[in-house]
């Protein structure tokens, strides 16, 4: 049974960092892409930051020099760090896994505090 279970959101002040974690299991983590996305209310769901199974890394413009997403296959595990947390950043935050077939997550609620 395929899972992915993201944690580590919250309220956070604006100007302040989370690490947001999502552990994997069900299928072969290291062979699939993986990436952050958000939906803010009222708001299409956007790409955050992604990661490939060979560790190339890309980020949306609006999260651009203040995240960096990372993986550890060994834990099955991916991360994303964000600092510099803005208002607009408020949004559950969605993992995913990719290769052909995808698979999503539940959801996290970050909410960022002006």
């Amino acid at each position: 049974q395929v899972q992915l279970v993201e944690s580590g959101g919250g309220l956070v002040q604006s100007g302040g960092s989370l690490k947001l974690s999502c552990a994997a299991s069900g299928f072969v983590f290291s062979n699939f892409d993986l990436g952050w996305y958000r939906q803010a209310p009222g708001k299409q769901r956007e790409m955050v930051a992604i990661i490939t199974y060979d560790n190339m890394t890309t980020y949306g413009e609006s999260v651009k020099g203040r995240s960096a997403i990372s993986r550890d296959n060994a834990k099955k595990t991916v991360y994303l760090q964000m600092n510099g947390l803005k208002p607009e950043d408020t949004a559950v935050y969605y993992c995913k896994a990719r290769r052909g077939r995808e698979y999503w997550g539940l959801g996290t609620q970050v909410t960022v505090s002006s």
